[in-house]
């Protein structure tokens, strides 16, 4: 490949496990309560064993780019079933090499007792989803775990996995940027190669959202939350993790995240499991994909030979916006000829001002947003395709 961002005809997985011990209060993902549901859990492994042997069928031959488990939380998964998803993704599409093998997890001790099994079928990055160092935080977040399961998870998992990763949700309700910065070195003493921090944002219909209707919560106002962006940026900048994306930061190229940037560099990915959504090229299409969201509809559909609620067939014009919409949250970009589907070049409006304002860059070819730009995406993105 010329191109060295180019994914080429590699696939990735993206596997959906949608049961939670508990549903936080700002989640709006496609997730339920884990308790009772051994049986269901049982069937809709071995759905999506059926739906990955279907779907590599329609996607021909093709080399593995990454696995990644989300949810929901798949750490509660059945190791087993990890491990069969795995072997069977291997065997259906031979890796050129060394794969990223991504999964979830909560830092809670009952979860952690499964780290060493998920280890050896065959996962080799945790993401933990601590969130927060401090109690009162995990406790307003509806976390179940506190701040001393967390680091005795973390350390753990560091004996463990040979890549760890760690989330973390900022501007909650009254947090001083002072606070946060004492959590956020706390969270960077622990080691971590990579870190994904995240503005909390409130979802209308999740309890977070109800509670704002009500006036019973308030969100940081913008100039906080603007302070509390700009102490992040920093903070991970002077540890050594530069951000390669809005919101991730790695410890160097080798840590950043393969599936991420296979996604976001627009390559084609299976989307498995209730409610996962998926690209494909079909018939020389790039088709968007949307599994049914029900669990049972979603079993049910895989044996009946229809596991998608959508299958959309991407005009040019489509793809390309897309592939705008996530390429210009890496640093790396995306080629200018993207431009040419959407009707836009480089030196014509509106491009031409915002890469003369300073929020886009065109080096090599490649348009990318700028320092100045990522923190205002939106905007940019809004200017670009409206």
């Amino acid at each position: 490949m010329t191109d060295p961002f180019d994914p080429g005809t590699d696939v990735g997985l993206y596997v959906h496990w949608p049961y939670c011990s508990r549903i936080c209060p700002y989640c709006d993902f496609n997730v339920v309560r884990d308790r009772g549901r051994g049986q269901e859990q049982t069937a809709l492994a071995a759905a999506i064993l059926a739906d990955l042997e279907a779907q590599a069928a329609l996607a021909g031959p093709r080399r593995l780019a990454s696995i990644f488990f989300g949810g929901g939380t798949p750490s509660l998964m059945d190791p087993a079933a990890v491990a069969a998803i795995v072997e069977r993704a291997r065997t259906l599409f031979p890796p050129r090499g060394a794969v990223e093998i991504t999964l979830e997890a909560n830092p809670t001790d009952a979860e952690a007792d499964r780290f060493a099994a998920l280890a050896q079928a065959g996962v080799n990055r945790l993401s933990m989803g601590v969130q927060a160092l401090d109690d009162a935080a995990l406790s307003f977040l509806g976390r179940n775990h506190s701040a001393a399961e967390a680091l005795r998870a973390v350390d753990l998992a560091g004996r463990l996995f040979p890549r760890l990763s760690i989330d973390l949700i900022y501007a909650r309700p009254g947090q001083t940027v002072d606070a946060w910065e004492a959590e956020l070195r706390s969270a960077l003493d622990l080691g971590f190669e990579h870190v994904s921090p995240y503005q909390l944002t409130i979802e209308a219909e999740t309890a977070f959202g109800r509670a704002v209707r009500r006036g019973t919560l308030t969100p940081p106002d913008e100039d906080r939350a603007v302070a509390l962006y700009e102490a992040t940026q920093s903070a991970l900048q002077a540890a050594g993790l530069d951000a390669y994306e809005v919101s991730n930061h790695a410890r160097g190229p080798g840590a950043r995240s393969a599936h991420n940037l296979h996604v976001w560099r627009g390559g084609d990915y299976l989307g498995l499991g209730p409610g996962a959504h998926g690209r494909l090229t079909l018939d020389g299409a790039r088709t968007a994909t949307v599994a049914h969201r029900r669990i049972g509809d979603y079993v049910a559909g895989v044996h009946a030979g229809s596991p998608w609620s959508e299958a959309d067939r991407l005009s040019p014009r489509d793809a390309a916006e897309e592939r705008l919409l996530l390429g210009l949250r890496t640093v790396e970009g995306v080629p200018a000829g993207t431009l040419g589907a959407l009707g836009l070049s480089t030196t014509a409006e509106p491009v031409a001002s915002l890469i003369s304002d300073g929020f886009l860059a065109l080096t090599a070819g490649r348009l990318a947003a700028t320092a100045q730009g990522r923190p205002v995406l939106d905007g940019v993105l809004k200017a670009l395709l409206t």
